[in-house]
């Protein structure tokens, strides 16, 4: 299908890209079979409808290899694939919310704080407001930007994903974090309950991780490093608990979901990760009372069972090595006295 025969009737001066704001861009891989604009963005964007790509089309603001297409345009491989708005991406728009932040550590130049679940770190897609950064320019003047604009931010944690993170005051800190944690010399240590009971006490993950071509929501693991970033995660057996497992996880590089996706890898799931299918029953029986009891697990912690627990750098005026440890939050203490239980009884 050519472009030119399936653009709407949009004034193309008043609809100039030099006018327009891009929110989203990607190009469609090799194995892209035919697929419509609207249902290829489904894959893409985050938190997206398909009411809303369809309202986003019929508007213009839809663009394929620079022309305006109508929602049914038959997306093909290599297609550069824009969403385009008259305002600037929300993201960019920071308003200072007096949100609460938990306080670990401060000083002149840096502050720990310990993220709740459930908080997203930076505005992006469907989170324009709650955010942590949302609530540090609140809280603080003069942030330094990172690479990607984000005040303040030297690494970041998933949105379900409780626990420490360390936020830049200074530009020096900025530059000096960012650069231990780039040369992977930061300390970085997780919890996680996973699916099945894994078998070695302690061994290491290894494997290129980059975006699902296929769900663009999801990150996966490219053995071969044919695709994607070095990933390297060390694990180690915490409590074994019948079907579940409870394992520290030590970061040696820092890829986005690097955790969730190398555990999944190695066929262990984290315990409730809806996106990567862990909300699902994956070890155990099929007896009724089984289910129900991990619906009750489910209920108890109600998001993918990782916590950020252990944060070590070295400070950037010091140069003394800090190490800061959490608790674990309610949620997760809920959750794995839970399946405790379970696997005490049935042992008995």
């Amino acid at each position: 299908m050519d472009i030119s025969d399936n653009q709407e009737d949009f004034s193309q001066d008043e609809l100039s890209q030099d006018d327009l704001y891009e929110h989203h861009s990607f190009i469609a891989s090799k194995g892209q079979e035919p697929l419509r604009v609207d249902k290829f963005l489904m894959n893409f964007i985050e938190n997206a409808t398909r009411n809303k790509i369809q309202q986003a089309a019929k508007k213009g603001h839809i663009w394929v290899n620079g022309s305006i297409v109508k929602q049914n345009y038959k997306v093909k491989a290599g297609d550069e694939v824009k969403v385009m708005f008259e305002h600037p991406p929300y993201e960019f728009l920071l308003t200072p919310e007096n949100i609460p932040l938990d306080i670990v550590y401060e000083d002149d130049v840096l502050l720990v704080v310990n993220k709740p679940a459930g908080m997203v770190v930076h505005p992006g897609h469907g989170n324009y407001s709650g955010t942590l950064i949302n609530a540090l320019v609140y809280h603080f003047e003069n942030l330094p930007n990172n690479s990607s604009d984000r005040p303040g931010l030297v690494h970041r944690i998933d949105k379900d994903t409780s626990g420490l993170l360390v936020i830049a005051k200074t530009e020096i800190a900025m530059t000096h974090l960012a650069q231990q944690f780039f040369e992977k010399t930061s300390e970085r240590e997780y919890v996680a309950l996973v699916w099945g009971n894994v078998e070695e006490d302690e061994g290491t993950i290894e494997g290129h991780i980059a975006r699902n071509p296929k769900n663009r929501l999801q990150m996966m693991v490219f053995p071969d490093g044919s695709d994607g970033k070095e990933a390297v995660t060390h694990y180690k057996v915490i409590e074994r608990l019948g079907y579940v497992t409870l394992v520290s996880c030590k970061l040696e590089t820092g890829r986005t979901h690097q955790i969730r996706v190398h555990m999944k890898y190695i066929g262990h799931t984290l315990f409730n990760d809806e996106r990567y299918g862990g909300d699902k029953i994956l070890k155990g029986t099929t007896f009724t009372k089984y289910k129900q009891f991990v619906e009750n697990a489910f209920k108890a912690l109600p998001r993918q069972a990782l916590h950020a627990k252990t944060l070590g750098f070295e400070h950037p005026v010091t140069g003394k090595f800090m190490r800061f440890d959490s608790e674990l939050p309610e949620d997760m203490v809920n959750g794995i006295e839970k399946w405790r239980g379970y696997a005490k009884h049935h042992e008995s």
